[in-house]
C-alpha cells in the first residue's frame, strides 16, 4: 500500500502566513493545534486594534438636530435629519434669497457626516425690523380689475371683485426685503447648521453605542456555535480518515493505478471534507468586526461585505461537512449572522 499520508494547510493574517504540514493520521489532533496556533495570530491582532484606536466613535445614520441664529431681526432655524442610505445623499432647503449659500452648508454636512440620507430645512421668521417694508402695486391691481370686468361683460352680468378678493391675489402687495450681506448670511447659517450637526452627531453616537453593544452580544454568540463546531471536528476528522483508509485500500488493489493517481484521490477527499480553514476564517471575521466597531472611521460598508463574506463561509462549512450535529449549529450560526446583517445597515 502507497505512504500518502500528508495533509497541509496555509491561513494567512495581517499578511502573514502561516504552513502546517502534518501526518494524516495526526489529523484530529492536528486540526486543535493548527486553531490554537492561530489564534494566536487573531490575539496579537485584537491587541494591536486595541492599542490603536482610541475610542468608541461608531454611529447610527439616523439622528437629528435642531438649531436657531438670529440675522438682523430675522431669526434663523436649521434642522438637520439623517435616515439610513448607502451612500451621501444631502438634500438642502433655503429660502429662495438665499439659494447661493447652499454649497456652503452641504460642504459643512459633509465635514461631518460621511453616510446616510441628510435633510437639511433653513426657516426664518421675520420680526420686528427683519419684518421688511410693505409695497402696493397699483398697476397689477388695476389690471386685475380690468380682467374682472370684462369677465364679468362675457358672463352677462355685473358682479365686481371685493377689496379682500384683490388684496390677496399675488403681486398686488409685496414685502420688501431688507437686502443681507451675503458673506453674513453664509456665516450665520454654517453656524446654525453646525451647532444643529453636533446635535445630530450626537444622536447617532448614542444610537451607534446602542448598536454595536447588541453586536457584541451577538459576536459572543456566534462564537459559542462555532466552538461547538471545534468540538466536533475531531470525531468527524476521524471519520474522514477511516473512510479515507479504506479508499485508499480499494485503490492500492487496483494495480494498474500510478502513485500520482492516488496522491490525486487523496487530496481530492481531503479537500472536500476539511472545514479547519473555514473556521479560521470566521474566527478571524469575527475578530475583524470588533475591530471594525472599535474603528474612528465610518465601517459600515465594511462591516457589510464582512458580513456577506462570513455567510459565505457558514454555507461552505455546511456543505463540506454533511454532519446533523454541524448543520445544526450552522443553522444557528446562520440566523445569528442574518440579525448581525440588519442592525449593520444602520452603521454609518
Amino acid at each position: 500500500m502507497y505512504n500518502i499520508r500528508v495533509a497541509w494547510a496555509i491561513y494567512f493574517f495581517d499578511s502573514r502566513c502561516l504552513l502546517i504540514v502534518f501526518p494524516l493520521a495526526a489529523a484530529a489532533r492536528c486540526v486543535t493545534a493548527s486553531l490554537f496556533v492561530v489564534e494566536g495570530f487573531l490575539f496579537c491582532g485584537r491587541f494591536a486594534a486595541l492599542m490603536n484606536y482610541g475610542g468608541f466613535v461608531a454611529r447610527s445614520m439616523t439622528g437629528f438636530g435642531k438649531s436657531v441664529a438670529e440675522l438682523d431681526g430675522v431669526e434663523i432655524s436649521a434642522e438637520i435629519s439623517s435616515v439610513n442610505h448607502r451612500y451621501l445623499d444631502c438634500s438642502v432647503r433655503v429660502p429662495g434669497a438665499w439659494m447661493s449659500v447652499e454649497h456652503a452648508v452641504k460642504s459643512k454636512v459633509k465635514s461631518k457626516v460621511s453616510r446616510g440620507k441628510v435633510t437639511v430645512s433653513i426657516r426664518r421668521k421675520r420680526s420686528g425690523a427683519g419684518v421688511g417694508r410693505l409695497v402696493f402695486d397699483a398697476e397689477v391691481a388695476r389690471q386685475y380689475l380690468e380682467s374682472a370686468k370684462q369677465l364679468s361683460d362675457l358672463h352677462g352680468g355685473n358682479e365686481e371683485i371685493s377689496i379682500d378678493t384683490l388684496a390677496g391675489l399675488d403681486g398686488v402687495f409685496t414685502v420688501e426685503e431688507s437686502e443681507h450681506d451675503m458673506d453674513l448670511v453664509s456665516k450665520t447659517l454654517t453656524s446654525a447648521v453646525g451647532d444643529a450637526l453636533e446635535q445630530l452627531c450626537e444622536m447617532r453616537e448614542r444610537e451607534g453605542q446602542a448598536l454595536v453593544s447588541d453586536m457584541n452580544e451577538r459576536v459572543s454568540v456566534l462564537r459559542e456555535f462555532l466552538g461547538r463546531i471545534e468540538q466536533r471536528l475531531p470525531s468527524l476528522n476521524e471519520g474522514y480518515e477511516k473512510r479515507l483508509r479504506e479508499r485508499l485500500a480499494s485503490l492500492a488493489a487496483d494495480t494498474s493505478l500510478t502513485e500520482e493517481r492516488l496522491a490525486i484521490e487523496v487530496a481530492v477527499i481531503a479537500e472536500k471534507r476539511d472545514v479547519t480553514e473555514e473556521v479560521v476564517r470566521l474566527k478571524a471575521h469575527m475578530e475583524h468586526m470588533l475591530e471594525l466597531l472599535e474603528s474612528d472611521e465610518p465601517v459600515g460598508r465594511q462591516l457589510d461585505f464582512l458580513i456577506q463574506e462570513m455567510l459565505r463561509e457558514t454555507n461552505t462549512l455546511g456543505v463540506k461537512t454533511r454532519d446533523l450535529e454541524v448543520c445544526r449549529e450552522v443553522l444557528g450560526l446562520k440566523g445569528e449572522l442574518e440579525k448581525v446583517r440588519e442592525q449593520v445597515q444602520n452603521i454609518e
